[in-house]
């Protein structure tokens, strides 16, 4: 066999900078049950292709905004290709980013008008320091 053609295998320390994550991320997500723990050959875990793939997935799961237990969910209705379950699970998530967007665009707001309270040439307190209770 050729070597590019071989099997490719990574140690964990190859397995969690070709996920971008730190090796210790790695044990945390095999504790959680999101990626397995294969057994020792030759004293070293080997890991392989797809286990990279289910870790760019859960990086990638997290960056949109998924807890880690949806995405448990997500990876056992990817083993079962149920569309619709996933969907339902992206809406429901899409719904609680706008919600906290909502949310954070109020906090802007605030803190805009403030900023604008505090603003260099008036006197007496700051509304800044004064709205957080100082």
């Amino acid at each position: 066999m050729v070597r590019s053609q071989a099997p490719q295998e990574f140690t964990i320390g190859k397995l969690a900078a070709a996920g971008g994550v730190g090796v210790e991320t790695i044990r945390f997500y095999q504790r959680r049950g999101l990626l397995s723990t294969p057994k020792r050959s030759e004293g070293v875990r080997r890991y392989g292709p797809d286990d990279v793939r289910r870790l760019r997935f859960i990086k990638h799961a997290q960056m949109a905004g998924f807890t880690l237990e949806e995405i448990r969910e997500l990876l056992a209705l990817d083993a079962g290709d149920n569309r619709s379950a996933a969907r339902d699970l992206a809406k429901k998530r899409l719904e609680q980013l706008d919600n906290r967007i909502a949310e954070l665009r109020r906090a802007q707001e605030a803190l805009q008008r403030l900023i604008a309270e505090c603003a260099e040439g008036k006197t007496g307190p700051c509304p800044i320091l004064a709205s957080f209770g100082v």
